[in-house]
């Protein structure tokens, strides 16, 4: 066994579950509900965009992986939406969700890309929150929104959270940084939070454990910073993968929630940090057809932890 596989199995272990192996899935795409109307152009591009006709989601693509977090409208709407992230399947080079959103059966498979991701109350594909008296505190749906640039390279974007408690003592909020660039399926952020009072943090940043029903594997190489996670397959719609990476010298631990598998990084409020999330679609872009594959290509990935100035 490599070592990497044994330090998994060692904390799958020590977590009280046991790491689910590869089961079968769908190996096809399904079949089309109905398609979409036609792309207008079918560029591969980065982009992000609010929807302002769905409670003001924020949806960020590129060529290979695609992502949404929820506004504050939807709080009343659907609770008890929160502020983890989003990901769906997609299968084309080019821009879909918008189209796939917009066309009123947005979980239909119509042959651009497919939203089978339920985040939930947990933190999705690597939303966060503050780890304090064995509880991961959270926010709720992001305020104010700031769109930096909208493609064709890249998609780079701001947003803020309002304060939260982190129990009955102290307040937290946030200020986090998304960049998409084509060719990745990693989107880098870069998370500042403060506080009304002073002292460190520790900040779980997170996996979801059901988001596409029981099961899945979780992958943990702690040398590299990576959580890695390959969801259950499903003969209707296939699998997902999710991956987290930060910088090793953070963190503090890595453990679970009942929502979550959490990673633990020591953060001083005021300073920024830098973590990446990443997702992949087993019948999408990216050709990852097997955990390995997914685990190989989120471990190599070069990635740059060191905060803008």
């Amino acid at each position: 066994m490599s070592a990497r596989l044994a330090a998994a199995a060692v904390f799958a272990l020590l977590a009280g579950t046991a790491l689910a192996q590869d089961v079968p899935g769908a190996e096809q795409l399904p079949p089309v509900a109905s398609p979409l109307p036609p792309a207008p152009d079918k560029t591969p591009r980065a982009t992000v965009m609010r929807a302002d006709y769905r409670y003001d989601d924020l949806l960020w693509e590129n060529d290979r992986t695609a992502h949404r977090i929820y506004g504050h409208a939807l709080e009343a709407a659907e609770p008890p939406s929160g502020s983890g992230i989003d990901s769906w399947g997609k299968n084309v080079g080019w821009p879909y969700m918008d189209r796939q959103l917009r066309s009123g059966d947005q979980h239909a498979y119509h042959g651009e890309g497919l939203d089978f991701y339920n985040v939930g109350s947990g933190r999705g594909a690597g939303g966060l929150g503050i780890w304090f008296d064995n509880k991961l505190w959270t926010s709720r749906n992001y305020r104010r929104y700031r769109i930096l640039k909208n493609g064709p390279d890249a998609a780079d974007f701001e947003v803020d959270y309002a304060p939260w408690p982190v129990d009955v003592g102290r307040k937290v909020w946030e200020t986090r940084r998304f960049t998409l660039p084509l060719g990745t399926h990693f989107t880098r952020m870069v998370s500042t939070l403060r506080s009304d009072k002073p002292g460190g943090l520790l900040v779980g940043i997170g996996i979801g454990k059901r988001t596409t029903g029981d099961g899945g594997a979780l992958t943990v190489d702690r040398a590299r910073g990576l959580l890695s996670w390959w969801g259950p397959g499903d003969a209707h719609h296939g699998r997902m993968a999710i991956a987290l990476r930060v910088d090793p010298a953070m963190i503090a631990e890595i453990r679970q929630d009942a929502d979550n598998h959490l990673v633990l990084l020591r953060v001083m409020p005021g300073k920024p940090f830098v973590y990446y999330s990443g997702s992949a679609w087993n019948l999408g872009e990216g050709g990852f057809r097997s955990r390995a594959a997914w685990d190989r290509y989120a471990a190599g990935e070069t990635l740059d932890f060191r905060p803008p100035r």
